[in-house]
């Protein structure tokens, strides 16, 4: 096997499985930020990325892709439903956002997740040549840099969350709470969304494992484990760019006369998930419709709700809710030809999502608990035109970014529908002047920035104990 200098250790790997058109299959790189991100660091040196490729038994040999070697990790059945699905998205998840579903908690789950963190460990320690530097990306590889350590005490691990991180008193729950704190302390520098994510994983050090431990430095025996807030970000001059397209901006005013040309467009894209807060704002818009806020000719809502991990029965449940609401709504208020709320429970591609920011003159990005949202950042790049209203959540990592957007607590139904008018009846003044603060922020802050300073934090290496 071919050993790198730079090692990203991930869930999935940065390809998709696509058909070609004389119908065979083949893998292409996928356009994901992350894989975005790093692609200009890891083409210049011998790099590997580690992942799953995304289906259950053997591991399929994937070529090289833009030079970048890909190290597939092979699941079976039982892998993806206790670990994938079972401990990281019905245990950590909830968990790591305020429990607004009820975390899940079996010991077999348990069991799962260390013996695939333990698989990618073993594949990162095999891919990375003496002193390299390895990534380890997110909340389902929280063992990796504990285990890789102790395989390879050579390496310089880096760590990043890209979800939230709890508050002490939601992450003492965990049965398993001390092992996965040690897990992610293998690591040099462990990274975070927002400096408050750091500031709870140095108070749990301290209480859970009696280690000195500040918001910036904690001592693990010998070693000092720097960690720090790295927002994630996005291709901003991709996205600009795209939506600069006259494709893309035709396609945008095709989209309003299809939605029979409304004054106001309200567009939210979610992932369908319970942390997203999609049934509040429904609620809050059908509200202000039935108060005589709005109304429908007027002002519609588009409401794109992503497919996603359908096999949970959490999601199943909650996508049977939403899609109930919006049948709820547009039987009370919509007309024929004029639905209320215009829903699509469907994946876009980037050129669709690019017109549908442009074609929005309000976003509503308001989850209930989010480590970043890029939705909000993609907007904000999409609107060359410097128009368009974000209405963003106090608990998105974005909030901490755009200051300047129409922020709200999206658990108060009344304060969400105060600042959804608010941003309605917005002058076109203040809506470009907000706009404008958040692009000019956004452009010195887009996803080469982020990978850069995380990196360059990481590699020369940990200062002296404070």
């Amino acid at each position: 096997m071919r050993q790198s200098s730079l090692v990203v250790v991930a869930n999935r790997l940065p390809v998709d499985d696509t058909v070609a058109p004389d119908g065979a299959f083949e893998w292409r790189r996928s356009p994901g930020g992350l894989v975005s991100a790093l692609h200009p660091i890891l083409h210049d040196k011998p790099a590997t990325w580690v992942g799953w490729a995304g289906g259950t038994g053997d591991a399929p040999t994937l070529p090289d892709v833009d030079g970048i070697h890909l190290h597939t990790v092979p699941l079976s059945a039982d892998d993806v439903r206790e670990h994938y699905e079972g401990f990281a998205n019905a245990t950590l998840w909830p968990l790591y956002h305020d429990a607004v579903e009820q975390p899940v908690y079996h010991r077999r789950w348990w069991e799962a997740y260390q013996r695939v963190n333990r698989r990618f460990a073993e594949a990162a320690a095999r891919a990375a040549e003496p002193d390299a530097v390895v990534w380890v990306q997110d909340y389902h590889l929280q063992l990796v840099p504990g285990m890789l350590r102790a395989l390879r005490p050579d390496l310089r691990i880096g760590f990043f969350l890209h979800v939230p991180f709890p508050p002490p008193e939601l992450f003492m729950q965990l049965p398993r709470r001390a092992e996965l704190l040690l897990g992610i302390l293998g690591a040099d520098l462990v990274g975070f969304q927002r400096s408050q994510a750091a500031h709870n994983f140095a108070q749990l050090a301290n209480r859970v494992l009696k280690l000195p431990a500040t918001d910036r430095r904690i001592a693990v025996d010998d070693r000092v484990v720097r960690i720090g807030a790295f927002p994630v970000s996005i291709d901003t001059a991709e996205m600009e760019a795209l939506a600069r397209r006259p494709e893309v901006v035709q396609r945008a005013q095709r989209l309003r006369r299809d939605l029979g040309d409304p004054q106001k467009v309200i567009l939210s894209v979610d992932r369908m998930d319970y942390t997203k807060g999609i049934e509040q704002r429904l609620k809050a818009y059908s509200e202000l419709i039935a108060d005589g806020h709005v109304k429908v000719r007027d002002t519609v809502m588009v409401q794109v709700a992503v497919p996603s991990r359908e096999r949970v029965e959490q999601y199943q449940i909650l996508r049977d809710r939403v899609e109930r609401e919006v049948g709820r709504i547009n039987g009370e208020f919509g007309r024929v030809g004029e639905p209320a709320v215009h829903y699509l429970n469907q994946p876009f591609d980037r050129v669709e999502l690019a017109a549908l920011y442009r074609a929005a003159d309000i976003m509503a990005v308001t989850p209930l608990r989010d480590g970043m949202n890029l939705v909000a950042k993609e907007y904000v790049a999409a609107r060359v035109d410097d128009a368009g209203a974000l209405v963003l959540s106090e608990f998105a990592g974005a909030a901490a970014e755009f200051q300047q957007a129409y922020l709200v607590n999206p658990h108060d139904l009344d304060g969400l529908k105060l600042t959804l008018m608010h941003a309605l009846e917005a002058s076109p003044e203040d809506v470009s002047s907000r706009m404008r603060a958040m692009r000019g922020h956004l452009r010195t802050h887009d996803i080469q920035a982020w990978a850069t300073s995380y990196l360059n934090a990481l590699v020369p290496g940990p200062s002296p104990a404070a």
